[in-house]
């Protein structure tokens, strides 16, 4: 449980009867306390330890930066080095900044990038000492660290595939950069700890003393937005606090469904903690959305509850107060009636992968990358190899919310020598790999993450692995089967979407969850708890043998699992096992 700190005297209701005041979590107290996000960096960075005490690692969070030790070495004493993340506006990076990460991957970090499900790009183990010359390297690079990850509007995500000549593409990107913009930290205090006052990142950042959005005490718990073009819920649209699903007319951007209350993470064995998918609130036009949105964080500013971070999500608000309340507050801040939803076509889940022409006679290149861990592992050197063709062809890159990465504006000449460079450097073109593999997600939980339970990302390839033997024995290789794993229940690859959802539980242990959908409109439920990680595959091996057998034309294993329900898949695998039918 979070620390409890008592208000000041002063702050409760007078009465002798009265209740108390409910009491802030320590967090907010450090929040409050920091100065807009200064508290003592400064003379912390000057200090010879390897770390920083729990009020700077909580504010360094708000830097773009998270605290972590190697948990594999704990028996020898805590080794701490730091993870820096990116804030890239829709996962949008030139050819230069992917190569300066690049470069500062080998020069401070642990050799290896990763790209992140909100369309960011982390370096891990970096050290303190080096802290300051990797920011000043990224912001030298024109993107900032700031806000991509503490209490506050987090990366804004829309689907990645280059614009080109799609008005209704450049349309969100504009919308997704320019709520970004807006809803920075406007604290100097990045720049006077970091840059030494000096600004490079050309960004609408704001250098005020001031947080005109976020006050002294940031939001209650993080911020997620993201936007869907049409038709294509890549970035998971109904899992964000915020959601915008784009609609067109004639084909122009005429304005976004606008969604509110979504989000992953739960607690295991307390049933007040859930996944939530978003509700449908209302249509704006392209105009309306910074207004609209900002509001809504300030009503997640004043209501959100402070007092329990397990509580703290807007999620939890909305479902307090039910959508009724929540539309009639944000209407009355807006001062003006919003209309309601209006009709769109259905979702699907378009990963972006292989080749695809741009529209202006370019082409980009969708690359599959496993949990998003950009590595050389023999015989696989993916990080060579990137660099090898973003060197040589300067595309653009673009990261996935599937932690995937796209190379843009490729020239149809170039595209035979690009493929030679993935060959070289044993980089397989996304046609050959299972549905299973690429529509899998892992977060990367052991040993960096200090809330990880068990393993996700160094296991899952493996557990992927077994699966794909088992569905080919079936004949479902063919099946777009999407599986998720996390290290924990805080859901950060959102498993509770997916078909299939692995779920830390304790140690080597999972919770299996069943029944979601591709497209991110579904929640899965639990199928079976505590099972072990070898028997992972064992335990959904039944479920796809009874999926061949009685499934509807064309049903997805989600879809079938979330038809005959869990009571149900139970009884009929256990009649299946009994007689021999599931091996």
């Amino acid at each position: 449980m979070a620390n409890r700190v008592t208000l000041p005297p002063g702050k409760h209701p007078p009465g002798a009867n009265a209740k108390a005041a409910p009491t802030k979590t320590g967090l907010e107290v450090i929040k409050e306390q920091s100065q807009h996000l200064r508290g003592t960096l400064i003379d912390d960075l000057h200090d010879e330890a390897d770390h920083f005490d729990e009020g700077g690692k909580q504010v360094i969070k708000f830097h773009g930066i998270y605290q972590q030790d190697d948990r594999d070495r704990r028996k020898r004493g805590k080794h701490y080095f730091f993870m820096v993340r990116s804030r890239l506006p829709g996962g949008r990076l030139t050819a230069d900044q992917y190569l300066a990460h690049d470069a500062l991957a080998d020069q401070y970090a642990n050799g290896t990038l990763r790209v992140t499900t909100r369309q960011g790009l982390q370096l891990h183990g970096v050290l303190k000492g080096d802290l300051r010359e990797t920011i000043q390297a990224i912001n030298h690079s024109f993107v900032t660290t700031l806000g991509a990850c503490g209490d506050l509007v987090r990366n804004v995500m829309c689907c990645p595939v280059p614009a080109a000549d799609d008005p209704v593409r450049t349309a969100i990107e504009e919308v997704s950069q320019h709520l970004s913009d807006h809803l920075l930290p406007r604290t100097q205090a990045y720049h006077d700890v970091w840059l030494n006052g000096e600004k490079a990142y050309n960004g609408q950042e704001h250098v005020a003393h001031e947080e005109p959005i976020y006050g002294k005490g940031y939001l209650p718990r993080k911020f997620k937005v993201a936007i869907a073009y049409p038709g294509d819920n890549c970035v998971d649209v109904y899992t964000q606090d915020v959601g915008l699903i784009a609609l067109v007319e004639e084909g122009r951007l005429s304005g976004f469904n606008l969604l509110v209350g979504g989000g992953m993470g739960m607690t295991h064995k307390k049933p007040n903690t859930f996944p939530r998918l978003a509700d449908l609130l209302a249509f704006v036009t392209p105009e309306e959305v910074v207004e609209v949105v900002e509001q809504i964080v300030r009503l997640q500013h004043e209501h959100g509850d402070r007092t329990n971070r397990r509580q703290a999500r807007m999620k939890y608000l909305i479902h307090r107060w039910g959508l009724p309340r929540f539309r009639d507050a944000l209407q009355k801040r807006l001062n003006r009636s919003l209309p309601p939803p209006r009709a769109m076509p259905p979702l699907d889940l378009d990963l972006h992968l292989g080749w695809h022409p741009q529209g202006d006679g370019q082409w980009y290149l969708g690359l599959s990358v496993e949990n998003g861990r950009i590595q050389d592992a023999s015989p696989l050197r993916l990080k060579t190899g990137l660099r090898a063709i973003v060197e040589t062809f300067r595309p653009g890159v673009r990261l996935t919310a599937n932690h995937d990465l796209l190379l843009t504006d490729l020239q149809e000449q170039d595209r035979p020598r690009v493929n030679a460079l993935l060959e070289a450097h044993g980089i397989p073109q996304p046609g050959t790999l299972s549905h299973a593999r690429t529509l899998s997600m892992a977060c990367p939980a052991l040993p960096t993450c200090g809330l990880a339970i068990t393993e996700a990302e160094r296991v899952m390839p493996s557990v992927i692995a077994q699966i794909e033997r088992d569905l080919t024995d079936l004949g479902l290789q063919d099946e777009k089967l999407s599986i998720r794993m996390t290290g924990c229940p805080n859901g950060c690859a959102r498993p509770y979407v997916a078909d299939i959802g692995f779920v830390g539980r304790s140690l080597n242990q999972y919770a299996v969850f069943v029944g979601g959908h591709r497209d991110g409109t579904r929640l899965n439920r639990i199928y079976q708890d505590l099972v072990p990680l070898d028997e992972l595959a064992a335990t959904v091996r039944p479920l796809f043998a009874l999926f061949k057998q009685r499934r509807r034309p064309a049903e997805s294993f989600g879809d079938f699992s979330d038809r005959l329900g869990i009571e149900t898949l139970h009884s009929l695998t256990e009649t299946l096992q009994t007689n021999g039918h599931a091996s």
